[in-house]
């Protein structure tokens, strides 16, 4: 069994011989990981199970500076999703940008409609990619797609948080607009990405904090699940095996069955800070498989060795059983999480990973 049987058989929950892993390194770490080992690569130094088949690069570039009149500062383009002209200004942390939003001062829906969506649905974007992905696989790879900050995150990045939600209720017909146009372009990648025939479709958005959700869960049910819903039927309509990840940080167990009824399959990332991945494995680990549970803001930064070992060995044992976990930080691993926490972690995963 290579490492593309092995994970897609835990996610799947069907008896895989060994607990997948994956992590991400803040630049930081990166920065670290380079000193001890000679490359920046650290997914292919550690052979991770999976890899990412990426859209080509867009020959779009638009000119967004006239939705950032009268901001002061250097702006660039958002690092982590760079193509849908939200900007951000250099912080003073570590990493992260101090993030700027383009639709801030929108009053109409004809704004919307003129605005400059990337082209991420052209076909020259989805040249060859059909071919990359057989040869990861051929590699013995299991293949993902990033397609996170689906509709709500994208959304409140281009309006701002605060409008977008007040919009929810002060304007339902803009907000809907809105989500509407984001929604129609996941839903063509979605169909896309299953035609590369992708493992692997990974959906998600933060709708919850570590308390509790950002909004009820009657109105998420109402506005962002149908929209979620319509993207993964688009999946799976053309490959109907395809694995829908979901990721949502904070405590978002008041709609797990939802997420659960429009086809999610795994989730992303379980913080234990906030949601018992027991507790979940325990009432959904039949219809849902778990990425993460290992806590980066308690185990990672502050564990001993011991504490990392025995959460890592009761994550595989409990969690894993029969499949149904990939056992990861649930976070990007920060400048706070000592280099010899993350060899623990890896050590974890050789010495109580097979099953």
């Amino acid at each position: 069994m290579n490492k593309r049987e092995n994970m897609l058989r835990a996610l799947r929950r069907d008896n895989p011989e060994s607990v997948p892993f994956d992590f991400e390194l803040c630049p930081s770490q990166i920065d670290n990981f380079e000193k001890r080992n000679g490359t920046r690569n650290y997914r292919e130094y550690f052979d991770f199970p999976m890899r990412y088949v990426e859209l080509n690069p867009t020959k779009q570039h638009y000119d967004y500076s006239k939705y950032y009149e009268g901001i002061e500062g250097e702006l660039e383009p958002l690092e982590w999703n760079p193509e849908w002209g939200v900007m951000g200004r250099k912080g003073t942390i570590a990493h992260f940008q101090e993030m700027m939003h383009p639709m801030r001062n929108f009053e109409s829906i004809e704004e919307i409609e003129e605005y400059p969506f990337p082209d991420m649905t052209a076909d020259y974007r989805w040249e060859g990619l059909k071919e990359k992905n057989q040869e990861l696989i051929a590699q013995g790879y299991a293949t993902g797609a990033f397609m996170e900050m689906t509709i709500f995150e994208l959304c409140w990045y281009l309006r701002g948080m605060e409008n977008f939600m007040m919009d929810f209720y002060a304007d339902p017909e803009f907000n809907d607009a809105l989500m509407d146009k984001i929604t129609d372009i996941r839903v063509e990648m979605a169909r896309r990405w299953a035609e590369v025939g992708v493992d692997i479709l990974m959906l998600g958005d933060d709708v919850s904090t570590q308390e509790d959700m950002m909004m009820s869960p009657e109105l998420w049910a109402s506005t962002l699940k149908p929209r979620m819903a319509k993207i993964i039927r688009a999946a799976k309509e053309v490959k109907p095996d395809i694995l829908i990840f979901y990721h949502g940080d904070g405590n978002l167990e008041k709609i797990v069955p939802g997420l659960i009824e429009i086809g999610v399959d795994v989730l992303n990332p379980v913080q234990p800070e906030c949601v018992d991945p027991f507790k979940m494995k325990k009432l959904y680990g039949d219809k849902l498989s778990f990425w993460g549970c290992v806590g980066t803001q308690t185990t990672m930064p502050f564990g001993t060795k011991e504490e990392i070992f025995d959460v890592c060995k009761r994550l595989i044992c409990e969690v894993g059983k029969g499949g149904g976990l990939l056992l990861a930080p649930t976070h990007t691993l920060e400048p706070e999480v000592p280099y010899e926490n993350i060899e623990a972690y890896l050590k974890a995963v050789e010495m109580y990973g097979k099953y």
